[in-house]
């Protein structure tokens, strides 16, 4: 080796070894504070990403439970179970087999606030669905209830639901076909393709969304169905301006229970253009579901790629065991546990460096999306000062996390008024669930996903400290 090339060498291997010192320094700090010119006078701190897989609400994986009948409610130990896998979200699908003909029982209606109350009490939410039957063989007819049955059925509901709103997710449009799927259907048009084959189909939609309050939303099996009940173009898509206003077609979302199970999810995209729509839509409205058969398109590279374009929330652990199976052993499933739904990073936040007692102090904080989706319903953010007595001051912030989009980095830039006693302050970033009910429950506040941030006890994400003076 000539000495030009033995330097060059040896300057590689010094390079390699500075790397690999800083990396090592990065990953043995929480945070590092330097001063920073693009700010002058505040200070900037980094923050470490926490690559963990850990609960936060409305996202991830479900377990499902079915009630065919009245029975017992769903038990605390299931609760603590899906708490335990990490998992805030079950699908529950109660089957009115016995009412289609009457109203629904008293007791069934029981059964269903006791689910949501243990619900509540565990700090868990409800993907919820109603159907008729759980199978589509001839024998099974009626496969559905007459369609003033069913509509009778959500008015019904509608008390249970507006009651209980807080811990239900979404719902799932279901009454329609076996499993609630909205395909094999005795009473609402099968194939329907005219806007009078959809009338009764409408009927429902436009009844359930009057059942549920508006921040609430419906999740359709296809974009066909959501195109066809709105009337709505290819291009008449949901936009930045449109969406979030409580309009029918803002609260109209979707769910596929036969993703990539083949280059149309049986039936699921009739077209590209069926694909291309829900991708726009689902930007600003909730979708999940569950997987059908492994196959080529179930494979992990596929799998991901199409999580992104359709921004994915929710998914079914259970079914199917053979693509969930395939993701593990071709070493996807981690990733795609850790980004279902919005995973929210903390990349670096500037701080006031004088902190005076009754002056402003300033706060920039950037935050990186690096789930599939934002988060789906609506949501809280305040800025939190908690002293070294306990005492807290809260600063609600005008923003919308609903617009938190995957891939991006959104910069929240606020102020808050410091107390008038002087001492140490811990400065905190709140994102509380927006009911009165769930608001001060930590298990339903959104955790960063950042090294020595996350304060159990009260949801807190922990940002920085500060002496007032």
């Amino acid at each position: 080796m000539n000495k030009k090339n033995k330097l060059c060498m040896d300057r590689k291997i010094i390079s390699l070894l500075l790397v690999a010192e800083m990396f090592f320094i990065l990953s043995c700090s929480r945070t590092k504070e330097f001063s920073d010119n693009e700010f002058p006078g505040m200070k900037r701190v980094e923050y470490v990403e926490d690559y963990s897989v850990f609960p936060n609400p409305e996202r991830g994986f479900y377990t499902p439970v079915d009630y065919h009948s009245v029975t017992a409610p769903i038990s605390e130990s299931t609760m603590k179970s899906c708490r335990i896998q990490e998992r805030t979200l079950l699908y529950i699908g109660y089957y009115l087999t016995e009412y289609m003909n009457s109203e629904i029982s008293q007791d069934y209606i029981d059964l269903m606030q006791a689910n949501f109350d243990v619900l509540r009490k565990n700090g868990m939410k409800c993907i919820l669905r109603y159907a008729y039957k759980d199978g589509y063989a001839e024998s099974d007819k009626p496969w559905d209830a007459e369609v003033d049955i069913v509509l009778s059925h959500v008015r019904q509901l509608k008390p249970l639901w507006q009651k209980n709103a807080d811990v239900i997710f979404c719902l799932q449009s279901g009454f329609v076909g076996a499993w609630g799927e909205w395909y094999f259907t005795d009473h609402f048009v099968f194939n329907p393709s005219s806007e009078e084959d959809y009338k009764a189909r409408k009927q429902l939609v436009e009844a359930q969304l009057d059942a549920m309050p508006e921040n609430r939303q419906i999740c359709l099996r296809t974009p066909e169905y959501k195109r066809m009940i709105l009337g709505l173009a290819y291009s008449d898509t949901l936009t930045s301006e449109s969406a979030f206003k409580g309009t029918p077609q803002a609260r109209l979302a979707g769910h596929n229970d036969c993703f990539l199970a083949a280059s149309d999810d049986w039936g699921t995209f009739p077209n590209k253009r069926d694909r291309t729509f829900w991708e726009s839509e689902t930007r600003y409205t909730i979708m999940g579901g569950e997987t059908c058969n492994p196959c080529k398109f179930s494979e992990c590279d596929n799998s991901i790629k199409d999580m992104e374009l359709q921004h994915w929330t929710y998914l079914n652990h259970n079914y199917h065991q053979g693509v969930i199976g395939g993701w593990r052993k071709n070493k996807c499933f981690a990733e795609i546990e850790r980004r279902l739904g919005y995973r929210l990073v903390l990349r670096q936040a500037y701080f006031s460096e004088t902190c005076i007692a009754g002056n402003e102090f300033s706060i920039i904080i950037d935050l990186e999306n690096k789930g599939f989706a934002a988060p789906s319903n609506p949501r809280l953010a305040e800025i939190i000062l908690k002293g070294e007595d306990g005492k807290i001051y809260t600063r609600l912030l005008d923003i919308n996390p609903q617009r938190w989009f995957p891939g991006q980095i959104f910069r929240i830039d606020e102020y808050v008024v410091l107390p008038e006693n002087t001492g140490k302050y811990t400065v905190y970033l709140n994102l509380p669930d927006p009911e009165e009910s769930l608001r001060e429950n930590p298990e339903f506040s959104i955790r960063l996903a950042n090294e020595a941030c996350w304060e159990e006890s009260t949801g807190f994400n922990k940002l920085y400290e500060v002496e007032v003076r």
